[in-house]
Parts: C-alpha cells; structure tokens; sequence
C-alpha cells in the first residue's frame, strides 16, 4: 500500500460529537457536495459490518466495506478504484474537550497506484478544500 493522501483538520466540537456527526454517512451530502447519493447496510450510523456505496455528482459510484472500526478512534473501509484498491481511514483524536482532529488517509494498491493514484489525490484534495469547511461550519452549529 502506498500512501496516497494525508489530510488533517480540526473541527469545534468533542469528540463524542464530531464521531456522532461523521458517523452518519448517509448525511454527508450536506456537506461533501461532490457527493450525491449514499447508501449504507445497514441503514443508520456507520459501523463494524457497515457496506455501501457512494455516487458522486460525475457519475462514478465507489462501493466499499468496513474493515475496522474502533468507537471515537478511527473507522477504515476498502473499496476499488479502476484497478486499485483503496484503503479510507478516518481517525479522531480529542483536543481537549471541545476540539477534535481528524486525519483522513488514502492508500492505494495495485496497478496504476503510484501513478493514476497521484491525479485520483489531486481530485481528491479539491473536493476536500470545499467540502471541510463546510463540514468544520456543520459541527461548530450543532
């Protein structure tokens, strides 16, 4: 695996919020606007044995599944890209009481991983820089 992207942030909010506020997926449109749909199984807030798919406003579905999941700490789910595999962790770490950082990182494997995942990065990293504020602006208003 290779790491394809690191990005970090902070939100204003506790870290049992800002869990409460990520975890439910199915939301996340409110904020992410390059995404357009999401489905979840089972519906509700992401979990263990979580499995769904996200449509973008392109076109491009991704499904994927979580693979590890630890309450407050982090949630990982893999899912294809092209030939890759792709790997999502969304780790949570307390900043004190009313302050959360999360680090969100992308590895990739598989053919085109060291080069195809840089442009998938690069897309990436753009729809972020919209979306995280309005994420930090969704939790500091809850």
């Amino acid at each position: 695996m290779i790491t394809i992207l690191n990005c970090e942030f902070v939100v204003d909010a506790s870290i049992e919020t800002a869990w409460v506020h990520l975890a439910k997926i199915e939301e996340w449109p409110s904020w992410a606007r390059h995404i357009k749909d999401v489905k979840l199984s089972p519906s509700g807030d992401i979990s263990h044995n979580s499995v769904g798919s996200l449509r973008l406003t392109n076109g491009i579905e991704s499904e994927f599944r979580v693979t590890e999941f630890q309450l407050h700490q982090n949630w990982k789910w893999i899912g294809p890209f092209l030939w890759m595999r792709m790997e999502y962790d969304h780790r949570f770490e307390p900043l004190g009481d009313d302050k959360t950082k999360f680090t969100w990182i992308i590895e990739g494997e598989g053919i085109g991983a060291s080069t195809i995942g840089r442009i998938f990065a690069w897309q990436y990293k753009r729809n972020l820089d919209k979306a995280i504020p309005l994420l930090q602006h969704e939790i500091s208003n809850l």
